[in-house]
């Protein structure tokens, strides 16, 4: 049984939350499932707005399925709740990865 299917038994059994689904959003993206993942990544935001690691991966998975806009907003939402919690390793990265997708989209630094 691969670790897919474990944490999916497990949402299956009623054990949602955020951590389960930001597991599982990890494992779908290494299985290179970036949509799938970016499902996972959403609910669990939604199930803890201030998990800034999710908001992180997130950002990946949807900047993975060239959902560019989506993952822009992501990383942004993601780095207000970094900088809001004191995690400044994680809004740096998140940075980065913003002023590369603005580059892509052509857009200058906060636009």
């Amino acid at each position: 049984m691969s670790m897919i299917d474990n944490f999916e038994a497990m949402l299956a059994a009623g054990r949602d939350n955020a951590l389960l689904r930001y597991s599982l959003g990890n494992e779908y993206l290494k299985a290179g499932d970036a949509a799938k993942a970016a499902e996972h990544l959403r609910r669990a935001v939604e199930h803890d707005p201030k998990y800034s690691a999710a908001w992180k991966l997130l950002g990946r998975a949807l900047a993975d399925a060239n959902a560019l806009d989506e993952a822009l907003a992501a990383y942004r939402q993601g780095i207000a709740v970094a900088e809001a919690r004191g995690d400044v390793q994680a809004a740096k990265e998140m940075g980065v990865f913003t002023r590369r997708i603005e580059k892509q989209l052509g857009l200058k630094s906060g636009d």
